[in-house]
């Protein structure tokens, strides 16, 4: 497998989708029960970094991120989603995009980083402490799945962050 990372676009869409859709059906990728329209997506994520993994082709893995308030004090911080196709997981598709969404975010001025990953997540929670993520805490039963194989159970998240060593510091 040979991977680039390069911008999302609209045309990726399709692939995006499904590879959305592989993870929602995994119960432990994020509490929506579908992937939202690209418009809905568009309007959500910022635009840069939003970035596609590609082998040959194909879509293999995308990251994006939303800002976590509109106010102004927070603008370098993102919560961002970084997500595989099955076929690639486990094969360094996720660190080579990941890698590449924090590189991005810091040349965007973004100072901190963060996501919320489910502790059953452990692939996800192993990534994001390779790439320098610390755990700042568990919100305990911060929802309750509506769909899958956690159906009607309440849901812990561990909150990751990452602080940027270069942007955010003068």
């Amino acid at each position: 497998m040979t991977i680039s990372v390069r911008d999302m676009t609209a045309d990726d869409w399709t692939e995006v989708e499904d590879i959305y859709r592989q993870g929602i059906a995994t119960g432990n990728a994020t509490f929506e029960a579908a992937p939202p329209s690209w418009e809905e997506f568009d309007g959500e994520k910022v635009v840069h970094p939003r970035l596609v993994a590609i082998d040959g082709s194909h879509v293999v893995g995308w990251a994006a991120a939303g800002r976590v308030s509109s106010r102004c004090v927070y603008e370098g911080v993102l919560e961002h989603s970084v997500y595989v196709s099955e076929g690639a997981r486990g094969l360094g598709v996720g660190a080579t995009l990941l890698d590449a969404f924090l590189r991005e975010s810091e040349t965007a001025g973004i100072w901190t980083v963060q996501s919320g990953v489910f502790p059953e997540n452990e692939p996800s929670l192993a990534l994001h402490h390779k790439l320098g993520f610390r755990d700042i805490g568990t919100r305990e039963r911060v929802g309750k799945m509506s769909y899958g194989p956690y159906s009607g159970q309440w849901r812990d998240v561990i909150i990751l962050e990452r602080r940027s060593a270069v942007a955010g510091r003068s």
